[in-house]
Parts: structure tokens; sequence; C-alpha cells
């Protein structure tokens, strides 16, 4: 199964994942082209900065037992067999935000504009090369990798 996996000593902040992300999910856009303004901006990753440990770029972990899709009682969230990744399907979501709630990484979020769906990472499955965030890392900290699970 493949999996982002980071090398946080490499991340320098530079926030191209995020960029990356946001084009990635916004109709119409490229990486330079993407509008940061528009309520549709949400990135599915984060790279926050702690003065004791530099850059923490914090990404889904499409865990092996996802709390997100335990608690999700709609069944919105459900593990791919296959992939293993985690898969959300907006149109069975409740909005409740129990799985924002039990994530333990703190990824999954509301989403802003309307306050009725979730942003979780989809690992860019609709795209042919990968996830954005890879691609758009210069450090090459973000890298996708087969582990055995």
């Amino acid at each position: 199964m493949k999996r982002i996996i980071i090398d946080r000593e490499k991340c320098d902040g530079c926030l191209n994942c995020n960029i990356a992300c946001i084009s990635a999910h916004q109709k119409g856009s490229n990486f330079y082209t993407v509008n940061l303004q528009s309520p549709d901006a949400e990135t599915r990753n984060f790279v926050k900065f702690d003065a004791g440990k530099g850059y923490l770029p914090i990404f889904c972990r499409h865990c092996d037992e996802p709390e997100c899709v335990l608690s999700c009682m709609s069944g919105a969230l459900e593990k791919d067999p296959v992939s293993g990744h985690v898969q959300y399907d907006e149109n069975k979501c409740a909005a409740c935000y129990m799985c924002v709630m039990n994530c333990p990484f703190g990824v999954l979020k509301p989403d802003k504009k309307t306050r009725t769906k979730v942003i979780k990472c989809d690992f860019c499955d609709d795209k042919p090369d990968g996830p954005s965030c890879v691609k758009a890392c210069p450090k090459q900290a973000i890298v996708v990798k087969e582990v055995n699970l």
C-alpha cells in the first residue's frame, strides 16, 4: 500500500505543499493561478512551526485502524481495502464532525465555506501523477512509499 511519508528534518516551511493541495482541489486552477482568497482555498495538509522542533508537516496518515472511520456514524468515511486509503463521501456526511474530534493527528477539519462537509486528504486519487503535495515539495521532504502492513 502506498503512503505519504514525511521527512520532518527536510521541511523548510515553504508551504508549496499547501498551495499544491489547494490548486489540486480548486476547479480551474493550477499552482500558479490558485486563488488563495477564495472560500474554496482549503488545504488538506498543514505545516506548523514549533520553536523547539522547527517545522511540523501534518498530513493524513490513512491509518491502519483509522479513528475517523471508526467514529463516522453515517458511513461517509471508509477505508479502501485495496489502496488502504481513507475515502470520504460528502453525500453521506451528516456534518457531526466526530471524525474531526477523533483524528489523533488533528488533520480533518470542517470546510470553511459551508461547514457542512469535512476536508481531508484524498491522496489525489484522481491525479495520474499521484499526490500534488509530493510533486510540489522542493526539498523532497514529502514522498510516496510502498509500505507493507
